[in-house]
């Protein structure tokens, strides 16, 4: 008897596991962030006791992994309109490599040594370090790897990160920095282009060709 119950425990918690991560989104899956992963551990934990403690009414279990599912899906929908709750949230990106060289006081801010670094410029195939033009620690862990540009007539100009300018009607000074420009300038270039109101943009960031690119928020 207690196997057979053990058995029919498992099965609704697998389907219950199921529809918690579907409804919790694909991005929990592909990159968890720091929150995600400690909501996916202790819903884990509470699946294996679920299991294992048969005397516990089952819904005593589920209740706290469907109240995690919708603490995880509230901040999920805060951060969306909130970026400082992202950043809390998600942390930032760290350049290790900006412009060909090796920041080693953001590699020791991060805790992140040589042999991680050349562990993972090997993954993304970069076999030389000269080749790298940028590298940026993700806040999941994973490097995002931009090689030097091997055409002539744009390996001359500047080079600079391909971070957004502006996001959800929010001018990113920092960024500005980061390629040398300021807010001044900013909204100068997008008058040119017939964008008066900073915040009806949703994303604008720099081209290749240092023209803007800029995207509206949906009406």
């Amino acid at each position: 008897m207690e196997l057979y119950t053990i058995s029919i425990r498992t099965l609704v918690i697998y389907f219950v596991i199921l529809v918690v991560f579907r409804l919790m989104g694909k991005r929990e899956i592909g990159q968890l962030s720091i929150v995600d992963f400690v909501i996916s551990l202790m819903i884990a934990e509470l699946a294996v006791m679920t299991v294992e403690n048969v005397q516990v009414p089952i819904s005593h279990q589920l209740v706290p992994m469907f109240l995690l599912m919708t603490i995880q899906i509230s901040l999920a929908y805060i951060s969306l309109k909130s970026q400082e709750l992202r950043k809390l949230i998600d942390g930032k990106p760290s350049v290790i490599i900006r412009q060909g060289k090796i920041d080693e006081k953001e590699m020791s801010k991060q805790r992140y040594n040589f042999d991680d670094l050349m562990l993972q410029l090997r993954q993304k195939d970069v076999q030389y370090m000269s080749d790298v033009e940028f590298a940026i620690l993700e806040p999941s862990g994973d490097l995002s790897v931009i090689r030097k540009d091997s055409d002539p007539a744009i390996s001359g100009k500047p080079s600079f990160l391909p971070l957004p300018l502006i996001l959800d009607g929010k001018i990113q000074r920092d960024h500005l920095n980061d390629i040398g420009q300021d807010e001044r300038w900013l909204r100068a270039e997008l008058r040119k282009l017939g964008y008066m109101e900073v915040k009806k943009i949703s994303f604008c960031s720099l081209n290749r060709d240092q023209t803007l690119f800029v995207d509206l928020k949906d009406d």
